[in-house]
């Protein structure tokens, strides 16, 4: 009698795990915001601006763009929980075309290159302690293109290093994961702190006071031009804001998250825009606004004219003297490494969420089942981004897709409106504080920003706006009849 086959059982579809809490969604938050730009920025605002209170002010608008757009994205978080964030809210209130051209220039550009562009940052400035990571140490050169030389060079060689890393510890674990960025985050913070405190204390400059405060508000007239001018300055601060939505992308790994996203997203964007506010004060108080690319020390370049626009280094050598340098080099070592820390564990939900929806590569839709990490996406998220540290365009890319991505901000707050029309009975544990006011608000400003960039800075957008169009024959390509060998 032939034997009975035993049926196999059913093996279990593997599915994220909820292990952030909302301490560690709040500093995943806090963490990818803060990255260099905190550090660097400044001095081309105060080029563009030459006022001391045109600074200041491009760092309010700033704070309101970026807390309205929390407290927006809190309501679409809470009534969406899932892994993908803003690719599922454009996808569910406009259309999956959307939703992947979003999605699509996360991985091209918004993502990796971001993470591209702050890992080099961080092995610049681990170069201030080790001279050999250089970008003149070239190890190989591959070619030339235009005015970029692609190669590997020991800074482009620890950037990658550095991204490998980080790669390796959130394969490792959602846990693995959130404690570095946990660590990394207080850290940094704790650092911005003592330049803060001492900034506005011991580091109180004379010279500085009376050249930034008296005229405080001296050449803004308020006029269409001065509006003009402030909207196009506000690109570096508003690319310093960027990535507190990033907390969206994690939805499905974050416990009680109909309660804990809206609370993250205000709590997180709250606290870095009171630290950012509070150190442009502090870069007041220890440095003159107005210098000259050729003076002989920190003050007599001032903000405007920072050694390669490194504003808090400048402040910090006058607080602490030449170990300022240093002290604010380990700083930003810090900063950018947990920021690409935070920025590693999100982006790869992102490319998750859209494999599932086969609008992907099906291979990043599955999950490691023993550490229930997006392993597959976040080893192609890590190849691409290692190879665009070998180039000299990313920075370029960056520059290009900010028109780009504050596009799909401003969709993102209209789906409040869109979504409340088509989904009227849908659970909102959460209601966006302040709508329709607020809301309103940020997409009239953020639109003015958006024409003032167009018609100002057509390079940075049209671009960005061709590498976002490209998205749509890629869809079309995902979105074909697949046979079964397809992958």
């Amino acid at each position: 009698m032939p034997e009975r086959a035993v049926p196999r059982p059913t093996e279990a579809k593997v599915e994220l795990v909820k292990g952030l809490g909302l301490a560690d969604a709040t500093l995943l938050v806090i963490g990818s915001m803060i990255g260099s730009g905190l550090f660097i920025v400044s001095a081309d605002v105060a080029r563009q601006l030459n006022s001391p209170g045109g600074l200041i002010l491009t760092w309010l608008v700033t704070a309101f763009l970026t807390i309205v757009g929390a407290l927006s994205f809190g309501e679409l978080a809470a009534m969406m929980p899932r892994a993908g964030g803003m690719y599922v809210f454009l996808r569910e209130a406009y259309s999956p075309l959307l939703g992947f051209l979003y999605g699509w220039t996360v991985f091209l550009v918004i993502g990796s290159a971001t993470i591209a562009a702050v890992a080099i940052a961080f092995a610049k400035f681990t170069g201030v302690f080790l001279p050999w990571f250089s970008s003149t140490h070239w190890l190989w050169k591959i070619g030339t293109v235009g005015t970029y030389t692609i190669g590997l060079h020991t800074q482009n060689l620890l950037a990658i290093l550095s991204i490998v890393a980080l790669t390796w510890v959130n394969a490792r674990g959602l846990r693995s994961g959130a404690m570095a960025q946990n660590v990394l985050t207080l850290a940094k913070v704790a650092g911005i702190v003592v330049l803060i405190v001492f900034g506005l204390t011991l580091g109180r400059n004379p010279q500085a006071l009376e050249a930034n405060f008296t005229g405080f508000w001296r050449n803004l007239d308020w006029s269409g031009h001065t509006l003009t001018v402030l909207a196009v300055a506000m690109v570096g601060p508003l690319f310093a804001a960027f990535a507190w939505e990033n907390a969206t992308f994690t939805a499905a790994e974050t416990k009680e998250a109909k309660r804990n996203l809206p609370l993250c997203l205000l709590l997180g964007t709250g606290t870095v825009m009171v630290l950012y506010l509070l150190t442009n004060l502090s870069y007041l108080t220890t440095l003159p606004l107005a210098g000259s690319p050729q003076g002989s020390d920190v003050l007599a370049r001032g903000i405007q004219y920072a050694a390669e626009d490194r504003v808090a280094a400048a402040s910090g050598e006058v607080i602490f003297g030449t170990a300022g340098a240093y002290f604010m080099a380990a700083a930003i070592m810090i900063s950018t490494f947990g920021c690409n820390n935070g920025l590693i564990l999100s982006y790869a939900r992102v490319y998750f969420a859209m494999a599932r929806d086969k609008l992907f590569f099906a291979r990043l839709g599955e999950l490691n089942p023993k550490t229930h990490t997006p392993n597959a996406a976040l080893f192609l998220q890590g190849v691409w981004a290692s190879l665009l540290t070998l180039t000299g365009t990313y920075s370029d890319l960056l520059d290009y897709v900010i028109f780009a991505q504050m596009l799909f901000y401003i969709l993102t707050i209209a789906a409040l409106f869109v979504l409340r029309r088509s989904q009227p009975q849908a659970e909102r544990p959460y209601r966006t504080f302040g709508y329709p006011v607020l809301p309103v608000l940020y997409i009239a400003i953020s639109a003015f920003i958006e024409i003032c960039i167009l018609v100002y800075k057509p390079r940075y957008t049209w671009p960005g706006l061709i590498l976002v169009a490209l998205g749509i024959p890629a869809y079309w390509l995902w979105r074909r009849p697949r046979t079964r060998n397809d992958s």
